[in-house]
């Protein structure tokens, strides 16, 4: 298994960028100013896409995994690589996500906090209505956690 980042042709990897937020405008705010990574074993089976946010925050932006590959510990393996490759050199890892009992528990037991909710984000700034689970996803959660040295060491 392999993590590398994505340095160009970051747009060869939009159909699995899609599966984490289905609308392509929204992928084109962050992609370029994003580092992109992928995980292989051996072809491609993951990839997330973090950028820095003001206040020493690194932020994760789009994750995913291919549904034939997914509950196979990749998604965690990607979060764990950020908490170890950045560790020390940003306070906290955030993450954005809707409103679902599942990506939250997972995101939770990854580590992660609920930290603060930005109201109605998903239906004032998607051009349609994004449904997850059965639920329409209405506000953005964003959970985080401390990105330190003492991570790496876990």
């Amino acid at each position: 298994m392999e993590i590398r980042e994505v340095k160009t042709g970051k747009r060869d990897y939009l159909s699995l960028l899609l599966l984490a937020d289905e609308q392509e405008s929204m992928i084109d705010r962050y992609l370029d100013r994003g580092r992109m990574y992928v995980l292989a074993d051996p072809e491609v089976k993951a990839e997330c896409v973090v950028t820095e946010e003001p206040g020493g925050i690194l932020e994760i932006k789009n994750i995913a995994v291919l549904p034939e590959e997914q509950r196979k510990g990749y998604g965690r393996r990607l979060i764990g690589f950020l908490l170890e490759h950045y560790a020390g050199l940003y306070t906290a890892l955030q993450v954005g996500t809707g409103d679902s009992p599942a990506t939250i528990l997972f995101y939770e037991s990854c580590g992660f906090r609920r930290h603060h909710r930005i109201p109605n984000f998903f239906t004032d700034h998607y051009d349609h209505p994004i449904w997850e689970e059965g639920v329409q996803l209405v506000d953005m959660i964003y959970l985080r956690q401390p990105l330190c040295r003492e991570n790496s060491e876990k």
